[in-house]
């Protein structure tokens, strides 16, 4: 589509009841990012109240008429999407602004590749719409969904704001916080008061109300209705867990959901599956978050497992179905799951793709401890597009319905004390060791005979084995973000560097001749909240992980003054650590230890007074694991830790980004 352009939806797929809209950038240097609003607009071209704004503040509507679902990284970078339920949206919405902001004096101009598509319920992608040139504005309405009578349509709009998110919310009628600072201060204030969780006001019930005054006493004054907030919410640290009444450590905790008699990969199977639809029919947000991303509406779930289904001659059994009825139409989904080290087979999940096709169901789900990449599909299937009924075929890891129980118990909440328990036993059960559902655990029978190629230099470029090593880590990678972020309360993604367009395939075998050629895997991870990329080297040579973070010069002050408040924020930080001074125009510069710095800061300072310090590169050395597996000796459990020992020890300790200041590397990149 170009700039105006518009469509209608119904001319470009039948099954538009809901979409999926995703807006999509990629930065030259891995840290750009943006963040995605919605506005419902009424015939005035107005917001109806402030909760017609939905952001990251504000991300679900309560009528399951719009739900932001997160970002997801892509082969180019990264994209945020959006799910609309268009049968949810009120009749007096006439039109639905899609638009996305920057912060901290970060502008639009500075990412490539602005682009938003839109996916009907089937996961078909229908449209796409690419802003050229941005320039320098800190907001811009991607496009926009209106009604034309019965009709639903779509506008490529790409219009900027160089007044940002508060800018752009003000100009549709929302009653945005005038004093941006006072904002930050009040939402600090409030993250910072130590309230207990079953304290706080449960916001799905009503207050009771209070006694009527008498006529003659005045009444109390109404409390102000809040305003939205730009200001980015601060993470509610976990509770700490009560203590035990157990006299000792061999007294295990009753669970809904036992392990114990688990024997073999079909019970894991089954056990797993019923469990994990159970929780998702009883929890309505945890069941919401794992279905929205395929194009469930909002609306009644239920859940149901072993169900018996024709199939020529022999019936099939899908391990779960999952259906949600909304306005009395249904959507259904057929559920394939495996555990442990199982692959799932493509004669199976064909079988179900056909099913599904024939009996007008929406999708088909697999469901096992790999990660799906974009380019390299798990299973071989075919799809007729004869077919009037296109089924969607779509991959969840067992590592992303743990990510989103964590979400959902540390940090965000689903409504009472009860559905709570319910996804703390589910979060127990994955994580026990008899589940077989940990998330991607192994390496590939690739991994030895590439560490060994490598350490005896006989790895060739172009051997397939090393393209099936960085496929592995690329997966591995993808896992550390869901842990950490689970645990953070906050978006970790892996940075991407690639253009648009670049083939996935192409760019993977590019790294796996790189990695014959060095013997080192990298990664970089982009955290909320973090001063810098957080990189991770894995050295085949040398058996050694390195996790380390650039963090840029200060704009202004004296170069010892820098050093010296840099060891003080460290006071905390492990003595092993290193502390590099990065330098322009030169490969390196002063470096040293912690422990040998602390008493003498200045020694990382260049000896030339003249040289123009650029950041100071933080980095930890850890050994690496050896086995292929997820064992306390393996290579995965080895980085699962060293990233986690590396942001809680370190990273935590540093200051976020001051605004409009670039990184070492962004400077670097010019």
């Amino acid at each position: 589509m170009t700039m105006g352009s518009n469509v209608s939806l119904t001319a470009l797929s039948e099954n538009i009841e809901s979409a999926i809209v995703s807006l999509g950038w990629s930065s030259p240097t891995g840290e750009g990012d943006a963040d995605v609003s919605v506005l419902l607009l009424d015939a005035d071209g107005k917001v109806r109240s402030d909760a017609d704004f939905y952001f990251y503040n504000n991300p679900v509507a309560a009528d399951g008429s719009v739900q932001l679902l997160g970002k997801e990284p892509t082969g180019d970078g990264s994209e945020d999407r959006i799910s609309f339920d268009l049968t949810a949206v009120p009749a007096e919405v006439e039109r639905i602004v899609v638009a996305a902001s920057r912060y901290e004096g970060a502008r639009f101009g500075e990412l490539d590749d602005l682009k938003v598509t839109l996916a009907d319920a089937g996961g078909e992608s229908l449209l796409r719409f690419v802003i050229e040139d941005a320039g320098q504005v800190s907001a811009i309405i991607f496009g926009e969904l209106y009604r034309r009578g019965e009709e639903w349509k779509f506008r490529a709009v790409g219009q900027g704001y160089e007044s940002g998110l508060a800018g752009l919310a003000t100009d549709f009628g929302v009653d945005i916080e005038d004093d941006e600072a006072e904002s930050a201060a009040a939402v600090a204030e409030e993250s910072s008061a130590v309230v207990p969780p079953d304290a706080r006001p449960q916001t799905t019930l009503e207050a009771v109300p209070a006694p009527r005054p008498p006529a003659d006493e005045e009444a109390a004054p109404k409390k102000r209705t809040p305003r939205p907030r730009t200001a980015k919410r601060r993470v509610t640290p976990p509770r700490a867990p009560a203590k035990s009444l157990a006299e000792n450590e061999s007294w295990k905790q009753a669970r809904l959901f036992p392990v114990s008699a688990l024997k073999g990969d079909r019970d894991r199977e089954m056990r797993a599956t019923s469990v994990l639809l159970s929780v998702m029919a009883q929890v309505p947000r945890f069941g919401r978050r794992i279905t929205a991303p395929f194009g469930a509406p909002s609306g009644r779930m239920e859940t149901f497992t072993e169900v018996s289904l024709p199939h020529g001659d022999t019936p099939r059994r899908p391990d779960g179905v999952i259906r949600v009825e909304r306005a009395g139409k249904l959507w259904t989904a057929l559920v394939e799951t495996k555990t442990n080290g199982n692959a799932l087979k493509s004669d199976q999940v064909q079988a179900y793709m056909d099913i599904a096709a024939r009996r007008g169901y929406e999708a088909v789900i697999t469901l096992s401890n790999d990660v799906a990449l974009e380019g390299s599909p798990l299973v071989d299937v075919k799809i007729d597009r004869r077919r009037k009924h296109q089924v969607a075929l779509w991959h969840l890891s067992w590592a992303e319905v743990a990510h989103q129980a964590q979400m959902l118990i540390r940090h965000e909440g689903v409504g009472n004390a009860a559905r709570t328990w319910l996804l703390q036993d589910l979060l127990h059960y994955l994580q026990h060791d008899n589940s077989g559902c940990h998330g991607f655990q192994n390496m590939g029978s690739a991994w030895v005979p590439v560490r060994n190629g490598i350490d005896d230099e006989t790895l060739c470029q172009g051997d397939p084995r090393a393209l099936e090593v960085v496929e592995s880590w690329e997966r591995l990678i993808r896992q550390v973000c869901l842990r950490l972020g689970g645990e953070l309360g906050q978006k970790v993604l892996p940075a991407q560097r690639t253009r648009r367009g670049t083939d996935p395939g192409a760019h993977r075998a590019r790294l796996a001749d790189q990695l014959c050629v060095e013997g080192r895997l990298q990664a970089e991870l982009r955290v909320e909240g973090a001063p810098g990329l957080l990189t991770v080297s894995a050295d085949l040579r040398t058996a050694k992980l390195r996790t380390s973070v650039e963090i840029p010069a200060p704009e202004q002050g004296y170069p010892l003054t820098w050093a010296k408040r840099l060891v003080r924020r460290l006071a905390e930080a492990p003595a092993d650590l290193h502390v590099e001074t990065l330098v322009e125009g030169q490969t390196g510069g002063p470096r040293g230890t912690l422990e040998r710095l602390r008493p003498e800061p200045a020694d990382l300072l260049p000896k030339d007074s003249a040289t123009r310090i650029t950041g100071f590169r933080l980095s930890l050395f850890k050994g690496m694991g050896s086995g292929r597996g997820n064992a306390e000796s393996g290579f995965i459990r080895s980085v699962d830790d060293a990233v986690h020992r590396f942001y809680t020890s370190v990273v935590v300790h540093l200051d976020a980004p001051a605004s409009g200041r670039a990184t070492a590397k962004e400077r670097a990149a010019v």
